[in-house]
């Protein structure tokens, strides 16, 4: 424990005299570096978190939680399978799909896309937004139609409006393993834009019965897809669908079929945590070096200390309240000023834009307009005790070499 006495003396000597301002003034840039450090992190998280959140709203706007399928094959009593589904206390809405692969063509112009066969009753549930609809409705695509809805990017490439012709190009096994190609015609009837690429540039929406008579499934659907109620918990609740609804069901989950994306996201994160984090390492080494300064000009004090009975334990104590406090001091101001600036992200951005005439993230070049941010406590909170504890141990060494000093040689020409 630390007597009063050497948390007076740790103190005392945080405060300047004439002939050590140039010390102090080092302890101030330290003390300003750990907070600067401090509050970059908790600003670059809560920005990068919010990207991940926007990044997942995006996915998921035009996708689902997790989905259902037989190993062998299609899902023939598909309706029986989806109210099964839906009847789990975690499920808040479930609906089949048919997915194909194909090519799209209209004119000369041909593109690779995803065609979804979806089924709009169950679809509109099961979205938790509502699809983003620029022209037509979801509602167009009712067996036997042919109609089919396109995203953005797919239809401004193509050169499409509504109620033009399009082609589906698909491959189709034949009975000696190869594959044919087979053409289906369609018409757009509608646009829309989910604000990510890979859905805007190559998906298709199509009636589910149109797909699965395409494929020859008859009645059948490929999956179902369900929405949970928490989307993290949607891996337990995939796993839980697969042991309940027996052998035969696979189930997965979006952190499955879209986990490069939240991979990349966890890279740039960490690596933009350990940049910044250097700075609160160069503040570290500030401490040190002011601390080490302390000690030099401290020496004969020192010296006055042990001869007085002061051990070297409590000279070590001495020091380390003086580095600990400009490490913590630090902290404290750089966890209230990182909190302060995350939260209001969403309004600093706009005024300095407003002000210095640029915008950071135009939308003709990004999907994302704004810089989201999303505070979140455990981040604060390690962000916090690692600066503690880096701090604290950059108290270490000036404190052990003031231990260290030699009451006789310092005091001999006294």
């Amino acid at each position: 424990m630390i007597n009063p006495v050497e948390l007076f003396v740790g103190l005392r000597y945080l405060r300047a005299k004439r002939r050590t301002r140039f010390v102090s003034f080092i302890t101030l840039i330290s003390l300003l570096g750990v907070a600067l450090g401090v509050a970059a992190l908790i600003v670059i998280l809560s920005v990068m978190n919010g990207f991940e959140g926007e990044l997942r709203t995006r996915l998921l706007s035009m996708a689902a939680h997790g989905q259902v399928a037989h190993t062998a094959g299609p899902v023939q009593d598909w309706r029986t399978l989806r109210d099964r589904i839906e009847a789990n206390a975690d499920i808040v809405a479930a609906a089949p799909l048919v997915q194909i692969e194909g090519m799209i063509r209209s004119g000369r112009e041909l593109r690779a896309v995803m065609a979804h066969g979806i089924d709009p009753e169950f679809e509109v549930t099961l979205a938790e937004t509502p699809i983003n609809l620029l022209e037509g409705e979801l509602a167009s695509l009712q067996p036997g139609s042919r109609n089919m809805i396109l995203g953005r990017i797919l239809a401004i490439e193509l050169g499409l409006r509504v109620g033009d012709s399009i082609v589906l190009l698909i491959p189709r096994p034949v009975g000696d393993g190869t594959m044919e190609p087979v053409l289906e015609r369609f018409v757009l009837s509608g646009v829309f834009e989910a604000g990510l690429q890979e859905h805007d540039a190559s998906l298709a929406l199509i009636s589910g019965a149109d797909a699965a008579g395409i494929l020859g499934l008859g009645d059948g659907r490929a999956a179902i897809r369900f929405r949970a109620n928490d989307v993290m918990a949607a891996p337990a609740v995939a796993d839980a669908l697969a042991a309940e609804l027996g052998d035969g069901i696979t189930a997965t989950n979006w952190t499955i079929e879209n986990a490069s994306y939240f991979r990349a996201i966890r890279i740039e994160k960490m690596m933009m945590s350990l940049i910044l984090s250097l700075i609160i390492g160069v503040a570290a080494f500030n401490i040190v070096a002011s601390l080490v300064m302390v000690v030099t000009d401290k020496t004969n004090d020192i010296a006055v200390l042990r001869t007085l009975g002061m051990r070297a334990s409590g000279v070590v104590k001495v020091f380390f309240v003086q580095g600990a406090v400009i490490g913590w001091a630090g902290v404290l101001i750089g966890v209230v000023l990182g909190v302060v600036l995350a939260i209001n992200v969403p309004v600093i951005v706009p005024f300095l834009e407003q002000t210095l005439g640029f915008q950071i993230m135009p939308g003709d070049v990004f999907y994302v307009t704004r810089i989201p941010s999303e505070l979140e406590t455990a981040d604060v909170v390690v962000i916090a005790v690692a600066a503690f504890l880096l701090t604290s141990l950059a108290t270490l060494y000036p404190a052990r070499r003031a231990a260290l000093v030699n009451p006789a040689a310092a005091l001999r020409y006294e």
